[in-house]
C-alpha cells in the first residue's frame, strides 16, 4: 500500500514538472514561399510591452543562434527579406494547495465509517495560497514588400522568478530552438 501511494506521488511529480515545460506553437502563412528568406532585420513592433535593455539582448541572441542554425543570416539593412519582432507578456494565477494531516476530530473511518458512532479519525485541512507567474514570447515574421505577417511562434512558460541569469538564457535558448524547430515550414505535396 505504501510502495502504490509513494508511486502515485512520484507520478503526480512526474505531471506537475511536464505541465511547468515550454508550451510552443507556430502559424504560418501557407502562401509564403520560405525558400526565397536568406536575411532578417529585428524591428521593434509599434505599442508592444518594452523589456529592459539585458532582457532585450538575451531574447535577441537567443533567436539569433536559432535563426542562424535555419540559414537565415541577420543584417541591419532594410532590404532584409523578412522584418523579426518580439512581444512579451507576463500573467498572474493564484494557486491554492491544502494538505489534510489525516488526523483530527469527527467522524471518519472508524467513527462513522464501517464501525458507526463517533471518534477521532478525520483530518485537519490546512491551505495556502501562492502566485504562479507566467510568461509568453511571441515571435512575428513579416515579409519586407508588403509587411505581412507570414510566420508567428509562441512560447509560454511558468517563470522561476528567482532564476539566474544563465537560467534565464538556457530557456530563452530552449524557447527559441524549439520555436524554430520547423522553421521554415515545408509545404505539403
Amino acid at each position: 500500500m505504501k510502495r502504490a501511494a509513494a508511486a502515485f506521488v512520484a507520478f503526480c511529480l512526474m505531471l506537475a514538472i511536464g505541465v511547468r515545460g515550454q508550451d510552443i506553437r507556430y502559424n504560418f502563412d501557407k502562401d509564403t514561399d520560405f525558400s526565397k528568406f536568406k536575411t532578417y532585420k529585428w524591428v521593434a513592433i509599434k505599442d508592444a510591452q518594452k523589456v529592459d535593455d539585458i532582457m532585450d539582448k538575451q531574447i535577441k541572441d537567443a533567436f539569433n543562434s536559432a535563426l542562424a542554425a535555419k540559414g537565415l543570416e541577420q543584417t541591419t539593412s532594410d532590404d532584409a527579406d523578412l522584418y523579426i519582432g518580439y512581444q512579451t507578456a507576463i500573467g498572474q494565477e493564484k494557486q491554492y494547495t491544502s494538505f489534510s494531516s489525516g488526523w483530527g476530530y469527527g467522524p471518519g473511518w472508524y467513527g462513522g465509517g464501517w464501525y458507526g458512532g463517533r471518534g477521532m479519525s478525520s483530518g485537519m485541512t490546512t491551505g495556502s495560497t501562492s502566485t504562479i507567474y507566467t510568461g509568453q514570447l511571441v515571435l512575428d515574421m513579416y515579409n519586407r514588400s508588403g509587411h505581412d505577417l507570414v510566420w508567428r511562434g509562441v512560447a509560454s512558460k511558468t517563470i522561476d522568478t528567482k532564476a539566474n541569469p544563465d537560467k534565464i538564457q538556457k530557456n530563452l535558448n530552449k524557447a527559441a530552438t524549439k520555436m524554430l524547430k520547423n522553421y521554415p515550414p515545408q509545404k505539403k505535396s
